[in-house]
């Protein structure tokens, strides 16, 4: 692996994408410390530790790890890429439902993908702009914040100041995960939420190191024999994430030759990999935007019957067995429109692919889709343990939230998919340059 890594300096156009990332990076780091202005930001910083050692992961705490904690610390970056990443979203839906973007994605090649593209620019300052309103909104109000003042001077120029510079920062960071992807390595939006997520690793190292370093053994919290428990629950869990991550059912699809004028077509031997965890996140995403808006908009508008409903839905069994069921429900979902059996039946007959064994058209659509149903079932049934898991080591082990969210959650997926990508990016500019990629030994065996 390290020498792949030195390897990887070798080339020259590789070398200049990782360095490119690197400092786009970092330049959205340093974007995450700059304050936004009429803001009390230490108040707030300590506003949001109060709440995440209480409620845990409130739809604020988790917009606060997906932006690296920019919105607990109200800088220019708040809203971080969730703007970009609902507009994406939203899109892939609206394409599903509009016949005019349906026909625009199939048949408009490049230009209709660029087009597709732009109008998720334009939805991604548009929602942008909504939320940095209802966050100055939410800001001015000091009965969300236990009676604290966070902003001194509310008012209009207070809102536009913040829609402003909370917008354009959005803006920016779209800007940023668009000239990673062309430019560097690695999928940008994904790379900015990993580098954000990445970000916290040393806090929670540092609320672990207080809760079991302390010499007296009656101040220490965490045992030794739990705290290597944890270290064993970590391993286990990524082993069981990239397991995972990586499966998938492979397809094998033939080709029919084909004789076009003096040439023949066709004959060989492919396969279509479906994976186990095809949703990837997104049902975990959807299913903790629904169960938790409810507590959301107790936030914005106090009132009796909202605090009720978000206390049934953000807390004990309740709460597990719904997030549960949504996250199973939105894996389906998410699979069904991402992956069309009857498209990509039609595609095999336009050009002359056939499942050995399946009759072309009907009958391979219905085999894709018997295929998909079940495959689904285990990665939905592991995203939802995984979901879960981060709440019920906390209260088992008696640990901090920041802590026990590195033991599964949409943190832990977004880390491990995200790298496992750029190294297969890694490794394929590594073999087209005739260099050793991360998994060498593997494919010495299979030679073998």
């Amino acid at each position: 692996m390290f020498q792949a890594l030195a390897n990887s300096f070798k080339i020259a156009e590789l070398r200049q994408r990782i360095l490119l990332t690197l400092g786009l990076i970092a330049v959205y780091r340093l974007g995450c410390y700059i304050p936004t202005p009429g803001i009390d930001g230490q108040a707030l910083a300590s506003f949001f530790d109060r709440m995440a050692r209480t409620q845990g992961g409130t739809l604020f705490a988790i917009m606060d790890l997906f932006s690296g904690a920019a919105l607990s610390q109200a800088t220019i970056f708040a809203l971080g890429i969730m703007p970009a990443i609902s507009a994406s979203i939203i899109m892939q839906l609206l394409t599903v439902v509009l016949p005019s973007l349906e026909k625009l994605a199939k048949e408009g090649g490049e230009a209709g993908r660029r087009q597709i593209n732009q109008y998720a620019r334009y939805l991604t300052v548009g929602l942008g702009v909504l939320q940095a309103l209802f966050i100055a909104l939410w800001l001015e109000n000091p009965a969300h914040f236990e009676g604290m003042a966070i902003v001194q001077q509310p008012g209009w120029g207070f809102r536009v100041t913040t829609v402003v510079t909370l917008a354009s920062g959005t803006a920016f960071i779209m800007w940023l995960g668009e000239q990673i992807t062309q430019f560097g390595i690695g999928n940008g939006m994904s790379i900015l939420i990993t580098a954000g997520i990445i970000s916290r690793v040393p806090t929670a190292l540092h609320q672990l190191a207080v809760l079991a370093l302390p010499a007296a053994a009656a101040r220490r919290q965490i045992q030794p024999v739990t705290l290597v428990l944890m270290v064993g629950m970590l391993l286990a869990v990524v082993v069981a994430v990239i397991a995972i991550t990586q499966g998938q059912r492979r397809i094998p699809v033939q080709y029919a030759r084909r004789v076009v004028g003096r040439k023949m077509y066709g004959g060989q031997m492919t396969y279509i990999p479906i994976r186990v965890n095809h949703a990837g996140v997104m049902p975990i995403i959807f299913a903790q935007s629904i169960l938790l808006f409810p507590a959301t908009m107790a936030g914005f508008f106090p009132h009796r019957a909202l605090q009720a409903v978000s206390a049934v839905l953000t807390s004990g069994w309740v709460h597990t067995i719904l997030y549960a069921a949504g996250i199973i429900f939105f894996a389906y979902f998410y699979t069904a429109i991402s992956f069309n059996p009857v498209e990509v039946a039609d595609n095999m007959r336009k050009y002359g692919g056939f499942v050995p064994g399946i009759r072309p058209g009907q009958s391979t659509a219905e085999f894709f889709d018997h295929v998909l149903t079940h495959i689904t079932l285990p990665g939905a049934v592991f995203l939802a343990v995984i979901a879960i898991l981060p709440d019920w080591v906390g209260r088992g082990l008696q640990i901090p939230y920041s802590v026990a969210s590195f033991f599964g959650g949409t943190g832990l997926l977004i880390i491990v998919g995200v790298m496992l990508d750029t190294m297969r990016q890694v490794e394929s500019f590594l073999l087209m340059r005739h260099y050793e990629g991360f998994m060498r030994h593997s494919r010495v065996r299979g030679r073998r």
